[in-house]
């Protein structure tokens, strides 16, 4: 009797979107009677734990970058440089003792360029392949997407959470000239419903993303909403953390979500307030949320898809250090918010069809 295939499923631990956009492909191994395992750390392995607690759950450490709250993100990174491609080296070797230790079949690693393995088929899921570099890295353009493109091929496949045509979710990111082998692109990922409820709340305000700015957007938006009486809910991102507490009358605090919980959260909403990362923008869109982002300073990929999404009047935005909510809710107005987007699941299905029916590994 041919037994259940054991496939890692390993989000990167930057910010929750890689974690988030995952529980679609978890589900979707469930269904096809896959054996999921979750490799994750830190509030990725709270959230998944929260979100599947019936599943084996293992500590897989990531490679931690530390940021600062003047030092823009690319600086850090740069910096950091060598102890991250020292990162991405322990990765490849943790998964190796952990594919033996725990009998995997399959890997699935989201933005995790050191989970791979000669020993089994190993999936990469990516949405930037055209990585954006500030103006004064423009000459290094060329080699950063060339160094991308080559550790893609490190997997069997590469998986894109996006529409392959010009109407798609993250632009230009997510359409090189060149794609790396054995590319998909497998449609948008959302762990959201579509649900309808009475709009009770009038902001919602999502968190996520590295500290400190996670913290210092968290403590802008709460002091503005604090001299408004609007009713406000944040959704913290910190599943570590599973309480929810009244800040004032009219403003909840709720550190853990599940994908029902924001499902309902969002409809209940007359607004978002959030950063426009690939994965809330890809929620946001299945539902047809309206929203305001406010980018990450300095951090290339929120900004490009902000100009995106102003360019194409869909959604307000403004800049971290001058954004005002009385006025970004005044202006938003003019802005349609996301048109409920259809997501097809069958090139998802198709794939993980094809991934489970490879030949398992050898003894």
């Amino acid at each position: 009797m041919n037994r259940k295939k054991r496939v890692l499923v390993a989000p990167l631990d930057w910010g929750l979107g890689h974690t988030t956009r995952s529980v679609a492909i978890i589900n979707e191994l469930l269904r096809q009677n896959a054996e999921v395992i979750i490799g994750a750390d830190n509030r990725p392995y709270d959230l998944l734990r929260k979100e599947f607690p019936q599943l084996e759950h293992i500590r897989f450490p990531g490679y931690s970058v530390q940021y600062s709250a003047t030092q823009s993100l690319t600086r850090a990174i740069i910096v950091q440089l060598p102890s991250i491609l020292n990162g991405f080296k322990k990765e490849h070797a943790v998964l190796e003792t952990l594919i033996d230790k725990y009998n995997i079949d399959a890997v699935i690693s989201d933005n995790r360029f050191g989970a791979y393995s000669n020993k089994v088929p190993s999936i990469f899921v990516i949405h930037q392949l055209n990585i954006m570099v500030p103006s004064w890295l423009q000459w290094s353009r060329g080699i950063v997407r060339f160094v991308n493109r080559m550790k893609c091929n490190n997997y069997g496949e590469v998986w894109i959470p996006d529409f392959p045509g010009d109407i798609n979710i993250a632009g230009e990111l997510a359409r090189p000239k060149k794609l790396p082998n054995n590319t998909y692109y497998i449609g948008p990922l959302t762990r959201l419903q579509r649900i309808e409820v009475e709009k009770t709340i009038d902001v919602l305000v999502i968190l996520s993303g590295p500290e400190p700015q996670r913290t210092i957007f968290e403590e802008m938006i709460l002091n503005q909403l604090q001299e408004t009486s609007l009713v406000a809910v944040f959704a913290r991102g910190k599943p570590e953390q599973n309480t929810m507490m009244k800040v004032s009358p009219n403003i909840t605090m709720i550190n853990a979500v599940s994908g029902d919980e924001m499902s309902r959260l969002v409809a209940s909403s007359r607004m978002i307030v959030s950063r426009p990362g690939h994965s809330t923008v890809m929620d946001l869109s299945f539902v047809g949320a309206k929203a305001i982002f406010i980018p990450t300073p300095q951090q290339t990929e929120q900004e490009y898809l902000a100009v995106e999404l102003m360019k194409n009047k869909i959604c307000y935005c403004e800049d971290q250090a001058n954004f005002n909510l009385a006025r970004a809710l005044e202006r938003s107005t003019e802005y349609s918010g996301f048109s409920a987007m259809k997501y097809d699941p069958s090139v998802l299905q198709e794939r993980i069809h094809h991934l489970l029916n490879l030949r398992v590994r050898q003894s």
